[in-house]
Order: C-alpha cells, then structure tokens, then sequence
C-alpha cells in the first residue's frame, strides 16, 4: 500500500533539469530558469544547453544525459521539431516526469498533432509522463517552485489552480497578488496530451496544502476519469469551475487554441451539476469565489437578507436575487419586533431592511445582530453606500466585530470609491467579503451557497428502492446484432418496441402490415379504434411526411387509410423506403400528457437523456432538460422539474394529476437500456403518453451502431452506472439463497443495521475503533459510491419483513499508488464460519483483477486471528505493518 500519488515526483520534484535554459533575455528558456533560481527552490536545480558553459551562474550541461544524477522531472522549452528526441533521452536517462512548455503541436494543425503522437509514443515506452504541451508550467509556493515564464509568482495559500490556458494562469496570479490571495498549486495543463484534468484531481484530493479547487477548463479528452475524479474531489474540498466554449464562436476559439473539441455546453452543465461542482461564467465571478473561499465564506442555504442605508441600492441587490432565484428571507415577528426597537419609525419593515440614509455604526451593529437571530435567514448582505452623514469606516469597524458574535455569514458592498475604499479593505483585512457592486456580491452568495447546498445533497440517503425484475438484456442484444448483421443502423417501429419491452418500458403493440389485405387482417386482431402510421426507415416525422392516420374505427377506413399514407408519403417524399405501415391501438386518453424521452450522443460525455414536452410541437416549444445517466429516482425527478412541461403533470383544469411515478420509471428503465446497450445510438420516444393510469410510449425510434471492442463493459459511459453483471446468487448447502451483489445509494438503511447487529469485538475488528453506528457521512461515503475506482459487494438473504437482510460486506478502495486497493471486509456474527467471507472476497478480488489492480492489500489487527486465517488460505501474504506494530499488513498480488 503506497500512500504517495504517482504523480507526487511531477508536483513535488526533489530535482529539476530545465531543458532549454537560457541567457538570452526575456526568453522563454531564461525567464523560465530565472524563475526557479529566484522562487527560492531547495532541491537540485541543473541547466541543459549545450552552447553554454553556465547559465545565470548555474553549471550548464550539454544534455540530460550527461548530468549522471537522478532527475524527478524535467522542463522542455527548446523547439518543437527537437521535443521528441529530448523526451527520449529523458527516458533513457530515469527521469519520470516533463513538462513539455513549447507550443507548435496538435493545435498548430496536422504536421504538428503527428509530432505530438511522436513524443507520446516515445514517452509511453519509457513510462514518461507529460505535462503539456503548450503550457505555462507549475507553482508550488510551499516548496519555492515556479517553473513557469509568468512574470508574476504565487503567494502561499491553501488554492490550487489548474488551468488549460497559461494566460489564465497568469491573470489569475496577477489578480491574487494585489487581492493577498495564496495557493497552494498552480497547474497550467496546456493540451492535456498525457496528464489531464482527472489524474491531477487525484493528485489534489490527496494533497494536504489544497483545501480549494478551481478549474479553467476548455474541453475533455477522458470524460470518464474526469467525471470519476470530480465527483470524488467535490466530495472533500470545494471546486469552483469556469469553461470556455459556452457558445459557438467560443467553442470555435478553443479548439483553434488547444486542438479539442469543446462538445456542447448544456451537456457539460448537467456533467458538471452530478458532480457537485459550482460553475461560474466569467473571470471576475471566479476571482470573487476564489477569494471567498479564502476567507472561509459558508453559506449554509440561500435564504437572504439585505441590510442596507439605500433604497436603490438595496432594490438593485433584490432583483439580482430574483434573477438568480435566490429567496429573501422573511423575518420572522420576533426579527421585525427586535428591529422595531431599535431601528427608526422609518425602517422598510420589510427585506430588503433599509436602515435609512443616517444609519450610524450602531445601527448597522443592532440590525445585523437581530437579523443574524433568525432561523429563516442563511446569510447577510450588508451594504453601505456613501451619504453626507455615513461613516464607511467606523461601519466597516461595527460589521468586523459583530461578525465574531454570529455563526450567520457576511458579505459586505460598500459602493463608490474614494470616501469607502479604506472601509472596504478593512474589511478585507479582517476576511469579510467586500464588494463595489451589488450585483457582483449577490452572484458570488448564489455561487457559494449553491455549491454548500449541492453538498448537503450529497449527503441524503435515498429511499430504498422496490426489487424489480431484472431485463431481458441478452434478448435485446440479440435483436441489435442481427439488425447489424444485416448491415441496417435504423430500427423498424416493432424492433425499438421490441428493445424497449425487454426492458420493462411500457408500449403500444405495434405490428407491421405490408398490403391493404395485411391490415384489415391486423386491425382486427388488434380491435378498433387503431392508428395507422407509414413504417420507414428514412422519416423521422411521420406526421409531417403525412404518414400518420389516427382515431380509425372500421375495415373500409382501414383500406383507404393505407393507400392515403403510401400515395402522400411517396408523394412528398419519393426517396424514402417504405416498408409498409404500422397498425397499433389508437389510444384515446383524454387526460394523457404528452412527453418526449431521448437518448443522444455527446462527442465527450457519450449518452445522454433528454426529457421535455412532446408531441408534434416539440421543436417549437424546445422545451427539453438533459441528465448524464446512470439516473437513480432523485435525478429522475429532478431531470422532470426542469421543464415547463413539468408543471402539466399536477392536477389540471378538468384532468387529474399525472402519475408522475410511472414517469420517473419509464426514465429509469431508458436509463438502464442506455448503460446496457452501448450500440444505443439515438432514441426518440414521442409521444409518450402519460395519465393518471400510467405512462405508454405510442411510438420509438432507435438508431445503433458497432460498440468498440473493450475490456470495459460500460466504456461508453462517464459515470459508472451500477454494475449488474457482478450479481450473483449462491445456494448454501442448507438450500438458502445468498445474494452477492454491488451495494446501492438505497442500501443506507439495511448498512447501518447491518452495523448496529455487529458484536463491539467484530466492530473493533473492522473499524478499529468501538463506533455504535455509522454517522450520515460515512453512511453516505459507504453507500453512495463510484464502481469506477472503488467496489462493494454486500451479501443479503430475503429478511422476515420480506425486505433483504445484509450479512456481509467487502469492499475495496484504490490506493493513491493508482495500481493496487485497499480491502475491508465484515460478517454478520451469527454468519461467520458459513463461507461468507470467502465468497464476499473471491467476488472482490475477481472485480479488481477486471479493473486491472496489481494487488489486493489491508491492514488487519494483530489479534484478529480469524482474518489471518482467511487471508492466507486466500492467498495473501502477511508483513509487519511500517508505522503500526498492533497491526499486520496483508497482500495479495493480482496476476492479469
């Protein structure tokens, strides 16, 4: 078990060549070198050019080569012609890490995206990793490094900046300085061509120095190591991102800039919303959040209150707020008697609360503090603006100490300039937001709160779920191979329906007559009043093409009906491919709503689902909200509530409410199809209809394609969706069935029992500590999990109350070594000694050797002879432990 990160040598380096040092002035080869000399660097520091002796007073070496020491990381800005080779003679000569500064590589076109695939070639048969191309560098403040060719260094603070432009970088840290704002890391990623933005998240969550996180991002090349490295980072330090390419001319920009492709930004949203992240939409919005979380700024909801001495001022506050949908905070009868008696007659009484233009330091003081009382308030907004009678300072002095006696946050908009900027840097000082405009200080509360409230979201257990059957996946998979095989990409309306059956989504029979005699045949079969619609692979909008008849109620409708869509159809459309017409029930549900369910393609982020309003309007009202699946019912309901159509499926005029449930399942089927399915190219459901009776999708179309071949089944996917295939039953010899499977977000409750049932001895075993029972937080941490970097399989029985019973639990994590996890396993008592724990750990040890772990390793306490036992019959070997002498360390190398 390795407790450094892989990358630690790339960001801590006890030694650094810089390949390309030079003496000619403002170069980037001198700045870059004279930056490390003047940073204040205490690790080994060599210079490569081989046309000098020395450079700036440093011993210079003709090549990496020849300085025979070993070097942690390596810094090229030589040309990019020469990049290839130097990275190999750092291959050859140990070195690990480069940071490869030069541009002139993918982005500059062809000739140099065949350089870049040359030096990473080159990088990969020796195990280099690169930081770069085309990027400004690395800080490490803590540690006297700047090896960047910024004119400007970083403060030391507790930031990390990671950014894929080095203008960025250095805005930024010109901005930190005159705003006294530190970092523990600044990481100019450039191209992203190696390292990216997911392994250097991994990086920071383990970093001590890094309590806050933000990010520039331009584009995505792993979607997936991204998502699985944000969502984990987000869990333990705050991450506040800004992206480029919200619209077309910006997306334009950034692939001429860093060669990727931007993909569409509603899509990056909803990626960005699952992880927990707050995103912002301009520089000077992540300066200010930036600089908040600095001062420990924590908003612990959205509810506002604005203290003001001007109307205008605070009506300008007010209607940013409601732009944002941050609420006001009503005050309570308590609040508004406190302020009664001590604010003027002429107080607004109401919020915004409007102490009047003579407000005294006083004044603020009592406001502040009966506000701060009330339960209904989350956060404070105290403005000033400067009148013949203010005093900026001395108020400036009340809010700094009144903010001692309050839990309630602070931000503070002291308008103007001259008669409030030493008011507005002291509080600065004393680490009191302060702002100039009103509007900057309310989108800088909305950003904060909004992320502390997505991490109180993260922190709530779903209800459990109801067991459902599984889905005729082999079936479906079956179908989309022939429909390949016959070198077809579109299904007919009976094949998508067929897809969607098999996976429990209702749908309207539908069968295919392909002669005016076949459908007479089929409408009656299928009983009046039918819909007839033209079947083609080439129509997407059948009611457009005028394919479509509905509401047919007898067999000579039927005969016309069927040569009025052929005639129309090859009419309007003489190209297209008819294979006949589809004959289903005509579904008259006077109450039905409806809706419209699709599946998509993102060039980065892979499937996505989109919901919205449906029908044959549906372009026109664009009303549609996009989810990043695996979907669990929380997001199913929230992907509802962000539409307008959302609001039709509560009771209505004359019609009952909706049954909103039979939605949200329908989207949790189509979800699991999406994870299943990696053929799955497009899907339209539209209509789907839903009443108070259910919901039925009346017509689908679905578009597939060849999956790539991969080791990883849900390689299409950025979020790991819950893996089904690792869900085995297992009789014992008593004939009771034991389920293994991987453990759900809805499994909180049979965990904490399960814990709760342990003896104070299996307890100490497992937790190395006498816990009663697990907190929220590690109920959330051992439940909610990624299946992409971690695993763990529950064993269950069918429980009396006909809900399962949890006896076992393993589980493993990976370890920042990035090769190898770290186990923990434990039995129910009344379970031990009935091959639980072996079975538990042959499925853990099989789910990590799929992954491509090297070793399975744990720390087991020296006492626990049981678990020795176990281990070693498993294979493991057992070491003393380096810090611990109570307790033993067992490996278990995986052979792939």
């Amino acid at each position: 078990m390795l407790e450094q990160h892989y990358l630690t040598t790339l960001f801590e380096p006890k030694s650094v060549a810089v390949i390309g040092a030079s003496e000619r002035e403002n170069s980037v080869g001198n700045v870059l070198f004279k930056n490390i000399l003047e940073s204040g660097y205490t690790g080994r520091l060599y210079a490569i050019n081989p046309k000098h002796e020395t450079i700036l007073g440093v011993k210079a070496y003709k090549s990496i080569e020849e300085i025979g020491a070993r070097v942690e990381l390596a810094v090229i800005a030589t040309r990019p012609p020469t990049v290839p080779d130097i990275v190999e003679q750092c291959g050859r000569s140990g070195i690990k890490n480069v940071i490869v500064i030069t541009a002139g590589f993918a982005e500059a076109g062809h000739p140099g995206a065949a350089l870049e695939r040359k030096m990473l070639e080159i990088a990969r048969s020796y195990n280099v990793r690169v930081l770069g191309p085309n990027c400004l560098g690395i800080i490490r403040p803590e540690l006297g490094l700047n090896a960047t060719f910024a004119r400007v260094t970083a403060n030391v603070g507790n930031l990390a900046l990671v950014s894929q432009s080095g203008a960025m970088c250095s805005s930024v840290l010109d901005w930190a300085k005159s705003n006294r704002v530190g970092f523990s890391t600044v990481i100019s990623l450039g191209s992203t061509a190696d390292v990216d933005f997911g392994e250097i998240l991994d990086y920071l969550i383990y970093d001590n120095r890094t309590h806050y996180i933000l990010l520039y991002v331009e584009g995505i090349r792993n979607a997936r190591r991204f998502m699985s490295a944000l969502r984990s980072a987000a869990r333990i330090k705050p991450i506040i991102l800004l992206k480029a390419g919200r619209h077309a001319a910006g997306s334009a920009a950034v692939q001429t800039h860093s060669g990727m492709i931007a993909g569409s930004d509603i899509v990056f949203d909803a990626a960005i919303r699952r992880a927990g992240v707050v995103r912002v939409k301009n520089v000077g919005q992540l300066f200010y959040a930036s600089k908040a979380l600095a001062s420990k700024f924590r908003p612990q909801g959205k509810r506002l209150a604005i203290i003001t001495n001007g109307g205008g001022p605070g009506a300008m506050a007010a209607d940013r707020a409601g732009d944002l949908d941050i609420p006001l905070a009503e005050l309570s009868a308590a609040t508004t008697q406190a302020l009664n008696a001590s604010m003027p007659p002429t107080w607004s009484h109401s919020n915004p609360i409007d102490i009047s233009g003579d407000a005294t330091p006083e004044r603020y003081r009592d406001a502040i503090l009966a506000v701060a009382q009330d339960d209904a308030v989350d956060g404070m907004l105290v403005m000033l603006s400067p009148q013949a009678m203010t005093q900026p300072l001395e108020v400036a002095k009340a809010v700094i100490d009144v903010s001692d006696q309050t839990s309630k946050p602070i931000l503070t908009c002291w308008m103007g300039e001259e008669q409030v900027v030493e008011g507005r840097m002291a509080l600065e000082d004393a680490g009191i937001p302060a702002f100039r405009m009103p509007e900057t200080a309310v989108e800088l509360y909305y950003h904060i709160s909004t992320y502390y409230r997505n991490q109180k979201l993260l922190l709530q257990t779903p209800e459990p779920t109801s067991q459902h059957t599984r889905p005729e996946t082999e079936g479906a998979k079956m179908l989309i191979e022939a429909v390949l095989q016959e070198r077809r990409k579109v299904l007919s309306e009976m094949e998508s329906k067929a897809i969607l059956r098999a996976f429990r989504v209702p749908v309207a029979q539908t069968m295919v007559a392909r002669t005016p005699t076949e459908g007479l045949l089929l409408a009656e079969q299928i009983g009046f009043p039918i819909a007839m619609k033209v079947d083609s692979p080439d129509l997407v909008h059948k009611s457009d093409a005028g394919g479509v008849r509905l509401n047919i109620t007898n067999a000579p409708a039927v005969r016309n009906a069927y040569h009025d869509i052929i005639e129309t159809v090859q009419k309007k459309h003489p190209a297209a491919r008819i294979n006949g017409v589809s004959i289903e029930p005509y579904l008259a549900r006077p109450n039905g709503r409806e809706l419209m369910i699709g599946v998509v393609r993102d060039p980065i982020f892979g499937p996505i689902i989109t919901f919205g309003a449906g029908g044959t309007e549906v372009e026109i009202f664009s009303d549609r909200a996009v989810a990043l699946p695996p979907l669990n019912r929380f997001l199913a309901k929230d992907l509802i509530r962000s539409t307008r159509a959302s609001k039709l499926l509560g009771e209505f005029r004359h019609m009952p409410a909706a049954n909103q449930e039979a939605l949200e399942e329908v989207l949790l089927n189509i979800s699991e199809m999406v994870c299943e399915l990696p053929w799955l190219q497009e899907l339209d459901l539209n209509p789907l209809i839903v009443d108070e009776n259910g919901a039925i999708a009346v017509d689908a179309r679905i578009v597939i394609d060849f999956a790539p071949s991969s080791g990883d089944r849900y390689s299409h996917m950025a979020i790991h969706p819950y893996p089904v295939h690792l869900i085995q039953d297992w009789e014992l010899p008593d004939g009771r069935l034991v389920t293994i499977r991987p453990i759900r977000p809805e499994d909180a409750d049979i965990e904490q029992d399960f814990v709760k049932r342990m003896s104070d001895e299996s307890k100490y075993y497992r937790f190395m500590d006498t816990l009663r029972e697990l907190t929220q937080a590690m109920l959330v941490r051992f439940t909610q999990i990624d299946y992409d970097r971690e695993m763990a399989l529950i064993a269950t029985i069918p429980g009396e109350d006909g809900k399962e019973l949890q006896i076992g639990v393993s589980r493993y994590v990976t370890n920042p070594d990035g090769e190898s996890v770290e186990f923990a396993l434990a039995v129910a008592d009344d379970w031990q000694k009935h091959g639980v724990g072996r079975k538990l750990m042959t499925a853990l040890i099989d789910s990590a050797r799929q992954k491509g772990y090297r070793a399975v390793v744990g720390d087991v306490l020296a006492l626990n002879s049981k678990m020795f036992r176990l281990m070693t019959s498993l294979g493991f070997t057992i070491h003393p432990h380096p810090e611990d002498p109570a307790v033993k360390r067992v490996v278990r190398p995986l052979h792939i």
